[in-house]
């Protein structure tokens, strides 16, 4: 299936699944993957009594506002600690982080607030969190391979598939700060990594001879990607060669399992008030995690017909902070609240009736069933009989249940470790990235371009003078097309460009994004310029030809440039920063 892999040189590939919520990393070594692609190694994480192959994406700095303290259930121990002591004020500890790169405009200096208000350049907090994980992972393999060396390792980083062009090159960006070489670096798009496992694993019984079986050639089905922040949701086809190929561009959006996190806490502050909670969150940070935790065990239990009511268990502290603000029990709160019905409050058990617990899902839910409709209408999901649930969430038996409920005549498939198929999958993808082979794109992407001047054509504002003559500027020369397919490894735009100055030592090409397929400037409303790419000039004159290439079918952009008169070719990411 595989027929390309990393190269020469690389004795293995490491992943870093960097979640909203939850990170980890898993690794191979070549040989275990010629082997069994499937035999994957991940770290195994302890917080407390807890043990998970992977950890809370938390992140805590010291006052010097460079050096990383630690990482994951570690960090949200040590903060707690600072906390209990007072001393947390100087100190920085930011968690579910990542969604900052979720629909905001980022760059390299964006900042990060962290819990207590202070801000950290993004860049700083992302490469800390990476280069932990990084270090950490070489530490682990060179226990299993004595003499490995770094840069006998091919990184992987995950990212959600809807994600733009700019958010994945700030993760390349943070990655190359934390140390990792860019050329021994891929960008996996968390959707496509999970169901690249699926396609090594048993998902479906073979109707012909009855034994477990991967998808079959010609399979179309849906990839629902849920995590902590994003849903993120891909079409795949399995083509004839056992690879995959996109057949609707990514969508998606911020309706992961934290949504279920805030309609909870926002149930807590409508009893207690939105700044009791704060304070408590504050100043009793272990406690607060803690209740956090208890309610993501809970969470992960629910399903659409669970009976009773469910426990969760109230922080003494919080209890106490409530009644002496109060002036009131919390039992007596709730007992006055239009919800004494349906919740009770026996010492420090909070008994919520399961028809409240799964209002905490509703909206989350609603968001994803109504969005998984809207893919099935369209024309090119016609022939989708499956959907393929991944992502830490989809582990939630609610969710599940609602998806089998709203979708009767789909297969749903929860593979088993659905939390761990995006962090083996990218390790799959790293030794063969060549797994996936068609994509579509999500955006219509166009060059900003000089022409010569036509005064029947265009208008006079864009009228440019220049040593070759009158030129038309910020032209849209149109290099792909929203929904267009895009052929891995393959240029999907081929132009020439000449200089228009005799002195001119620089072509600088802006790269520019719009939903809309009709253009004609890159001044048009919905135009966004994402980049530029400058190629240095040699000699003089107007004459000077650069042959200008584009690849779109991967996950990143990669730009190749060839100067005619020196042959001259470079080829590299396109950089959005």
């Amino acid at each position: 299936m595989c027929g390309q892999t990393t190269g020469v040189g690389h004795l293995g590939v490491a992943a870093i699944d960097f979640g909203t919520t939850y990170s980890g990393y898993a690794f191979s070594f070549k040989s275990q993957f010629e082997t069994d692609p499937c035999n994957i190694s991940a770290k195994t994480w302890t917080g407390g009594q807890l043990q998970s192959l992977k950890a809370p994406t938390c992140v805590l700095i010291k006052p010097d506002r460079t050096t990383l303290e630690t990482f994951g259930f570690d960090a949200e121990t040590r903060y707690s600690q600072l906390c209990e002591t007072g001393e947390h004020t100087q100190w920085y500890y930011f968690q579910r982080f990542k969604m900052l790169l979720w629909k905001k405009e980022i760059n390299k200096n964006s900042m990060l607030e962290d819990e207590t208000g202070k801000m950290l350049p993004a860049l700083t907090v992302f490469s800390l969190s990476i280069r932990y994980m990084k270090e950490d992972m070489e530490r682990m393999s060179e226990k299993q391979l004595c003499g490995i060396h770094p840069g006998d390792i091919h990184w992987v980083i995950t990212v959600p598939a809807i994600w733009d062009d700019s958010a994945k090159n700030f993760m390349r960006l943070a990655a190359q700060k934390a140390g990792i070489d860019s050329a021994k670096l891929t960008i996996a798009l968390e959707p496509e990594a999970a169901s690249i496992y699926c396609r090594h694993i048993p998902v479906e019984i073979d109707g012909n001879t009855g034994l477990e079986a991967s998808f079959r050639v010609g399979k179309k089905f849906i990839v629902l990607d849920s995590g902590g922040g994003t849903i993120d949701i891909t079409v795949h086809e399995v083509c004839f060669d056992g690879k995959l190929k996109e057949i609707y561009k990514a969508t998606g959006g911020a309706w992961g399992g934290t949504m279920v996190d805030k309609e909870f806490l926002d149930f807590i502050a409508e009893l207690t008030g939105k700044d009791l909670l704060q304070r408590f969150k504050k100043d009793h940070m272990e406690d607060y995690l803690d209740l956090l935790r208890d309610f993501e065990i809970k969470k992960r239990k629910t399903d659409s017909n669970s009976q009773g009511r469910v426990t969760i268990k109230l922080p003494l502290t919080f209890m106490d902070l409530v009644e002496d603000n109060k002036g009131q029990t919390i039992k007596h709160i709730v007992k006055s609240s239009h919800y004494a019905n349906m919740a009770t409050l026996s010492g420090d058990k909070f008994r919520l009736d399961y028809n409240i617990f799964r209002s905490f899902f509703k909206k989350s839910v609603d968001n994803i069933v109504s969005h998984v409709k809207y893919l099935l209408f369209e024309q090119e999901t016609a022939g989708v009989d499956t959907i393929l649930m991944v992502g830490g969430f989809s582990e939630s038996p609610l969710l599940t249940d609602t998806i089998q409920r709203e979708f009767p005549r789909m297969k749903v498939i929860v593979p088993k470790d659905a939390g761990l198929a995006v962090m083996k999958g990218a390790v799959i993808f790293g030794h063969c990235p060549t797994l996936i082979k068609e994509r579509v794109s999500k955006y219509t992407y166009g060059i900003e371009a000089i022409d010569r001047f036509d005064r029947k054509v265009h208008p006079l504002n864009k009228l440019h003078k220049t040593d070759k003559g009158n030129m038309c500027r910020e032209i849209f020369d149109l290099v792909v097309k929203s929904g267009e397919k895009l052929r891995v490894d393959e240029p999907h735009f081929e132009r020439r460009y000449s200089s228009v100055n005799v002195d001119q030592y620089y072509l600088s090409l802006s790269l520019y994004t719009t939903t809309n397929n009709d253009v004609k400037f890159v001044t048009d409303i919905g135009c966004k310029n994402i980049g530029c790419i400058d190629v240095p000039l040699s000699g003089k004159g107007t004459d000077r030809c650069v042959k200008v290439r584009l690849y779109f079918g991967g996950t990143e952009i990669i730009f190749e440039c060839e100067e005619e008169s020196t042959g001259i070719v470079t080829r590299n990411v396109v950089n959005l920063m």
